[in-house]
């Protein structure tokens, strides 16, 4: 199934690029940087016009290339696409019907642009719209008629710009309901009161309103009074406040009864927060935020402590830079202002320290972040008042991104805070921790991540439910934490997973970024509880246990929760870089023992096979034949060459050559060699005497100490003709069989010269009782007539005629 999904991927990126660049013949450029889920982002390549990408793209960002023109054919077709992005261009011209066929289109961003004008027509077809930004163009006004008319659909909404000078009742006609509405109108000097005002309901509002603050208070409270209800978030950006009539648009914010405003990149004065204080007495603002502010002043804000401002719930302020910060006053004349919230941030703001006086204000606080600050162990002491009771409330704390060096100085410190359940203390300079410390028994969350703890002791609170110990130099883990839920040690040096039984009520636990190989079931098995593992971006070693456990993991969606890119090869080398999803172990490689095992069982069988074979068919005979037969040529042509050289010839001294079963000696020894050797009377029949014959036997002739294949074939080289003594103890017999084997492959050899063998049979023999290696000798036996021994003894003397007759053809 892996290989087959490999296979389709690879299929589906090929044609995605056969698609693209298929379209680059009418001389437009293409762009072939599209994804498996058809994301093509084709930003920052230096296109002049919009590019061809394939028709099955659903998001396709452009920005920030060169592009000056959007005509009808730009993106034709693409009736799929969901997400366009052209911010950043130079586009200053956009055809009328250039977005007619992207009927699916979403989101369109065309921002940071050079359009002068807006046209209805662009988005007459984008019925399915529902983000579009078209900040910072020059156009200065929206046009007619209405432009967003026919976004029914519409719930992001961003315009405007440093040209933006006008708008108009009606401009808006269609929009209805936004979730977050935008609009940067530094440099607005007209605006109908209500042009805004049938927005509703309306989620997030941020606007720019620099110029009409400073120069138009009563045009920026038509605008404000337009956009601000009690649940609307409200964020205003790039003021200065630094006078009273500064403040006055502010007047029509705290009329609706704004329950939160955030204000970014601003400059304020003393005398401008004093009337702003005032302003929302007794309005029931619950979150006030400041992102970006430079204070002018010193600080001395007390002249509004006479205002009622228990409404206010929560006071975030992040990167404050104070002008006059050696005359900045303490805020210990601001109880009006510190005694209500109960959430406090004060963020990136060069706090090097918050007097002890200032922390007994807080009498509410339940949350305080002094995050990337200046505190040190000793500044965070005198913060939290030694020893002594402050913040009784308080719950969450976060001091991350601090120089404090003692972690046992910051348990002492909030030991105290009997409320605590969160501490922060990540990102400080931790090195070593000590055995023991104390904490709050309250204290379920803390974060040490990113700091530079290279062990584990019992310092850690056994009552933690969240451990975050990220990006430590951390390389094992060893305290028991029994109500531990979660813990969080990617980005550090662990080649294990820490031991499960130390968390027994552990859930999830990520570990990612570290020097981990692989895991099993078996390390998993100590974690009873354990239903969330992240533990991708390990070096892994995809082994034949490790690949099918992880692909089974993903198959049923069971506990790896980081997704499948994430997991990654690291070896095998030619494996290094391939997902462990996709990877595919051959048999070879996941089993050896058992590969092996049959290999040597097939090849046991197979030998025995084979043995058997060979055994059936005589091969061990026809091989030790072979050899013998090779070595007595070799022998003879040796002794061949000595005769040549000599100059004499083969001396025959023999008639012929008995070859003959032990058993069977006594035939040989009391008819065969007295007939033939001893005769004591003529034949019936013939002229004279019989003539004596000469026999070779092996058992009187052989010479002792030579190779008996050597004195078979002296013997048969010495003699005329061979008899063959046949019986069943000549078939039977292992001698007589080794002796007449090799005295086969001499005589029936065609290149020998001899003459044909003489055939006795002592008694009945078929051919089926010869065995089968002596092919030509059964082949002789039923091609040539041989001499049977006659059991009557009158028929023997014309066997010995026959005998004699067939052994002196020579002679005749």
């Amino acid at each position: 199934m892996g290989h087959l999904t490999g296979c389709y991927f690879t299929f589906l990126l090929l044609s995605l690029a056969q698609a693209q660049r298929s379209n680059a013949d009418n001389g437009q450029p293409s762009c072939d940087r599209c994804n498996l889920h058809f994301y093509c982002n084709c930003s920052h390549s230096g296109f002049s016009t919009v590019p061809m990408v394939t028709d099955s793209a659903v998001t396709l960002d452009l920005s920030f290339n060169n592009i000056t023109m959007v005509t009808n054919h730009s993106l034709k077709g693409h009736r799929q696409l969901k997400t366009l992005d052209l911010h950043g261009n130079r586009i200053a011209e956009i055809h009328p019907s250039a977005f007619d066929s992207l009927w699916s289109l979403e989101k369109l961003d065309l921002s940071e642009n050079q359009l002068t004008a807006l046209n209805h027509q662009w988005f007459s077809k984008l019925s399915a719209l529902q983000e579009l930004n078209l900040l910072n163009n020059p156009y200065s006004h929206l046009g007619s008629p209405p432009v967003f008319q026919e976004l029914v659909r519409l719930r992001k909404l961003a315009f405007g710009g440093p040209a933006l000078q006008e708008l108009t009742r009606g401009d808006l006609s269609g929009v209805t309901q936004l979730e977050e509405f935008t609009v940067h109108a530094n440099n607005l000097i007209r605006y109908e009161s209500g042009t805004f005002r049938d927005i509703w309901p309306l989620g997030h509002v941020t606007l720019s309103l620099y110029g009409p603050f400073l120069n138009n208070s009563n045009l920026a409270s038509a605008v404000l009074s337009d956009v601000s209800y009690p649940e609307t978030p409200l964020t205003l950006e790039d003021l200065h406040v630094t006078r009273e009539d500064s403040v006055k648009p502010f007047r029509a914010v705290a009329k609706k009864r704004l329950r939160s405003m955030n204000m970014r990149n601003i400059l304020a004065s003393d005398e401008a927060i004093i009337n702003l204080l005032m302003v929302f007495d007794g309005v029931p603002l619950s979150v006030f935020s400041v992102d970006g502010v430079t204070l002018a002043g010193v600080g001395r804000w007390e002249k509004a402590n006479w205002t009622d401002q228990r409404s206010i719930d929560e006071f975030f302020i992040k990167d404050v830079v104070v002008l006059n910060v050696w005359s900045f006053f303490s805020f210990l004349q601001l109880k009006f202002l510190l005694e209500y919230p109960r959430k406090v941030s004060v963020i990136n703001s060069k706090v090097f320290v918050m007097p002890c006086l200032t922390s007994h204000l807080l009498v509410n606080l339940q949350y305080l972040d002094l995050s990337d600050n200046l505190l040190t162990d000793l500044t965070l002491t005198e913060t939290l008042c030694g020893r002594n009771k402050t913040l009784t409330e308080l719950r969450v704390l976060n001091i991350s991104g601090n120089a404090l060096k003692s972690l046992a100085t910051t348990s002492s410190l909030v030991e105290k805070l009997s409320k605590l359940t969160h501490l922060d203390i990540s990102r400080t300079g931790y090195v070593d921790m000590p055995s023991t410390c104390p904490w709050p028994r309250t204290l379920r969350y803390l974060n040490i991540s990113r700091a530079k703890l290279s062990t584990t002791t019992g310092c850690l609170p056994q009552t933690l439910e969240v451990l975050d110990m990220s990006y430590n130099n951390l390389r094992d883990f060893t305290t028991f934490l029994p109500r531990l839920r979660e813990l969080h040690l990617s980005g550090n040096k662990f080649q294990l997973l820490p031991p499960g039984h130390l968390f027994p009520n552990l859930q999830k636990l990520t570990i990612q970024s570290n020097t981990l190989n692989m895991f099993s079931p078996l390390d998993l098995q100590s974690y009873s509880r354990l239903d969330d593992l992240q533990a991708g971006l390990n070096k892994f070693v995809c082994s034949c246990e490790f690949v099918p456990f992880i692909q089974s993991k993903f198959r049923t969606r069971d506990l790896l929760t980081d997704g499948v890119e994430s997991y990654i090869c690291d070896s095998p080398l030619y494996m290094q870089g391939e997902q462990v999803s996709r990877a595919s172990l051959s048999v070879v490689v996941c089993h050896r023992v058992l590969l092996v095992s049959v290999s040597c069982g097939v090849a046991l069988f197979l030998g025995i096979l084979l043995s058997v074979l060979l055994w059936r068919l005589h091969a061990l005979w026809y091989l030790k034949m072979t050899w013998a037969w090779i070595k007595t040529k070799r022998n003879a042509r040796r002794r061949q060459w000595h005769r040549d050289t000599e100059g004499s010839a083969t001396l025959l001294s023999y008639d012929a050559f008995v070859s003959y079963s032990e058993r069977d000696a006594s035939w040989v020894e009391n008819f065969l060699v007295p007939e033939l050797e001893e005769p004591s009377e003529a034949d019936p029949g013939s002229s004279g005497s019989p003539h004596p014959l000469t026999l070779c036997l092996h058992k009187r002739d052989f010479l002792p100490g030579n190779w008996i294949v050597d004195n078979i074939m002296s013997a048969m080289e010495r003699s005329r003709r061979t008899i063959f003594v046949l019986s069943e103890n000549f078939v039977q017999s292992d001698w007589c069989r080794y002796e007449l084997d090799f005295s086969h492959f001499w005589l029936f050899d065609g290149r020998s010269g001899r003459e044909a063998a003489i055939l006795i049979l002592l008694e009945p023999l078929s051919g089926d009782d010869i065995p089968k290696r002596f092919c030509k000798l059964r082949k002789l036996m039923s091609s040539t007539t041989y001499l049977v021994w006659p059991q009557e003894e009158e028929r023997r003397g014309e066997f010995w005629r026959s005998l004699r007759n067939a052994l002196r053809e020579d002679d005749d």
